[in-house]
């Protein structure tokens, strides 16, 4: 009576090469059926086919041998998908970040692209509603948007006065992480939570609009640190931001503009 399927005719079974199935094999990932004793080759049985198709699709999404093990392991199909989509979700950052560095590459890249707008402007001195934290440089984004939902909901029936803003520490680039605040200006800004009234004081800037997602918004960053340096005397200070339109007036990123603010001197402001 034949032992079962040879190494060879499984791989040709499940499209895992011979030298996949026998790393596998070593691994305890997936292991043969029976081995000759005497000859020690590896057989399998069809039963097996649907545990390698599984694994062989599982492998295309690069999930580390590890996790497959585990879902393999577990009888209980909740608990498989579930770890199935933390390893999805995993991906899509990963395919995020990738879109982002494309899309500052291209622009990076692209020959034509219209001389930057940039704007001399002085801020006076105002009273806003405010958070600031001292965060990671990696965690910006989900801090920004808990403190915004935040804001908004401690504003809710205040006037407000204009668009909301953020004040980014030189540190936060420099070190990796830094002081932000991110405000609303209000007439009345009241405390609650973490939200409190701040005075801003009034700044000089060099301002440009970055116009989109924020994707290859550092590239505006660069190009408008660039006009500072060659017609300007930066000061030290904060880089301002200023939404002028986001998500929270529409949900289409190309319809976004941030107004970036470079912190400058001059003797005659306007």
């Amino acid at each position: 009576m034949r032992p079962g399927l040879t190494i060879g005719e499984f791989a040709q079974l499940t499209h895992l090469s011979v030298r996949t199935l026998r790393r596998y094999h070593d691994s305890g990932l997936l292991e043969p059926s029976s081995i000759d004793p005497h000859s020690g080759y590896r057989y399998y049985t069809a039963e097996q086919i649907p545990s390698a198709q599984v694994i062989h699709r599982l492998r295309e999404l690069d999930m580390p041998l590890a996790d497959v093990a585990r879902i393999l392991a577990n009888e209980d199909p909740g608990a498989r998908a579930e770890l199935v989509a933390g390893h999805l979700q995993r991906l899509e950052a990963e395919l995020d970040r990738t879109r982002a560095a494309v899309a500052s590459l291209r622009q990076l890249l692209r020959p034509d692209v219209a001389e930057l707008a940039v704007r001399l402007r002085s801020v006076p001195a105002r009273t806003v509603a405010a958070i600031s934290g001292t965060v990671d440089h990696d965690d910006v984004l989900t801090w920004y948007a808990e403190a915004m939902t935040e804001l908004d909901a401690a504003l809710a029936g205040h006037d407000r006065l204009g668009p909301p803003g953020g004040r980014f520490d030189n540190e936060l680039f420099t070190a990796g992480r830094g002081t932000v605040l991110v405000y609303r200006p209000s007439a009345d800004p009241p405390t609650r939570g973490r939200v409190t009234p701040r005075t801003l004081p009034a700044v000089e800037l060099a301002t440009a609009v970055h116009h989109g997602a924020h994707d290859d918004i550092d590239v505006t960053y660069g190009r408008l640190g660039a006009w500072v340096v060659e017609h300007a005397l930066a000061v030290d200070g904060p880089v301002h931001e200023t939404y002028l339109t986001g998500p929270r007036d529409n949900p289409t990123p190309r319809s976004w503009r941030t107004e970036i603010g470079w912190p400058i001197f001059r003797l005659t402001p306007s």
